[in-house]
């Protein structure tokens, strides 16, 4: 882990990631998933189903 040196020395971005490199300098590097918020998600309604259709009966040959 590393040492905190000094703090709110550079403003930092949502999404951003902050290190020092070798030389010593403040580096700022896009990261890979945005660092933004995720929002809920709505709840979904169950599909109506429609009524199948019936058939009429057969007649019944005497």
């Amino acid at each position: 882990m590393g040492k905190i040196v000094k703090k709110n020395v550079v403003k930092r971005k949502p999404g951003h990631l902050y290190y020092v490199d070798g030389k010593g300098n403040v580096c700022e590097a896009k990261m890979a998933r945005g660092g933004r918020k995720k929002k809920k998600a709505a709840k979904k309604k169950p599909a109506k189903k429609k009524p199948a259709k019936k058939k009429p009966a057969k007649k019944k040959k005497r």
